[in-house]
């Protein structure tokens, strides 16, 4: 997108800033928020998965020092409980764990200026590139290969994604694993024009949003549940127009969730960081708290949309009632962990 483009559009911020100073009070669940009942986290099972994964993190030395003290705060083991509901096994969980994890060291690392952790959007398509590679390997000739494996290791982001993708193709098919690995190239995408538009100042349409939060979502995640639940959606029944579209709808739910709870926290640490509130403001011209309801209402709207139409496509197939069920409950669960997570998120006083 031009610079011209860019200034063209650009719009200014709502009109009651005061707004942004307002302190949050709330915890919970957002009110008039469509989501179902996540089915509970069993405690023990939690506990066991953070074991482990704070384990595997410390063993590859993954965290920064600067995350010190900030594992159990992120409650990695309860969110996967509470995703994948119908998880074959504990070593499974404790795969989508550690990809849950690596995704967040590389996104917290690389993308997040405001966490002091040497992220920068300027330039970010290089890093990117490079962490890509460690999920879709170089291949050439052997010294260069060498080269390529050593500049992996020598990085914790890319060891992150390295071995947490060894262990996930360890059980999963090749068509899950190849799959899992576009869905991160996508999400690199997503990445990659938010810190453009960040960098450039350009303040998107809602509809030029939400495209790019269809990229910067929880996409790698969700469509894993087949894996982790021991199955296989066979790729020409993944392929189909229509499965793609209520995955789509699934995680577009789920980052507008994300974005809701996420708003107040956001603002207090980064107040021009994009969020689907803060653009809704800015193009409608109105204050943050009637966007806020307003994006409330665009998120009940795509999940009415993916119920409904999940559960016309799951009366065809059992197979495809199996992953249609495993995609609601990632959306629950994770909708639950947002809403109890009192750690990271804080409502707004909007009601």
């Amino acid at each position: 997108m031009s610079t011209a483009s860019t200034s063209s559009h650009a719009l200014p911020g709502p009109p009651n800033i005061a707004e942004r100073l307002r302190p949050a009070r709330r915890t919970g669940a957002v009110p008039a928020l469509h989501y179902r009942p996540a089915v509970p986290a069993d405690p023990e099972k939690a506990a066991e998965l953070d074991r482990r994964l704070e384990a595997w993190a410390r063993e590859l030395d993954l965290f920064p020092a600067a995350w010190k003290g900030d594992f159990s705060g992120f409650q990695f083991g309860r969110a996967v409980v509470l995703q994948h509901p119908g998880g074959l096994d504990l070593d499974r969980l404790t795969v989508a764990g550690k990809l849950l994890l690596a995704e967040n060291i590389v996104d917290s690392c690389y993308c997040e200026e405001d966490e002091g952790r040497g992220g920068s959007r300027r330039g970010l398509g290089g890093p990117l590139i490079i962490a890509q590679s460690a999920l879709d390997p170089y291949h050439g000739i052997p010294e260069l290969e060498e080269e390529w494996r050593e500049g992996i290791r020598a990085d914790g982001p890319l060891r992150s994604y390295h071995f947490a993708l060894t262990d996930f193709a360890s059980f999963a098919t090749p068509s899950q694993t190849d799959r899992f690995v576009h869905d991160i190239a996508r999400l690199h995408l997503g990445y990659l024009a938010e810190a453009a538009w960040m960098e450039t100042g350009y303040l998107p349409r809602v509809w030029e949003y939400l495209v790019m939060r269809q990229f910067n979502n929880f996409r790698p995640c969700l469509s894993i549940v087949d894996a982790v639940d021991g199955y296989e959606l066979p790729e020409q029944l993944y392929a189909r127009p229509e499965i793609q579209r209520i995955t789509a709808l699934a995680c577009n739910a789920t980052t507008i969730v994300n974005d809701l709870y996420s708003f107040t926290k956001e603002l207090a640490s980064d107040p021009d960081h994009l969020n689907l509130p803060q653009v809704v403001a800015a193009n409608d011209r109105r204050g943050l708290k009637a966007a806020y309801l307003k994006s409330v209402g665009i998120h009940n709207r795509i999940m009415d949309a993916f119920e409904e139409e999940s559960a016309a496509l799951a009366a065809t197939s059992p197979l495809i009632a199996r992953y249609a069920e495993g995609l609601a409950a990632w959306v629950s669960g994770n909708h639950e962990w947002h809403a109890t997570n009192t750690n990271r998120y804080h409502l707004p006083d909007y009601w």
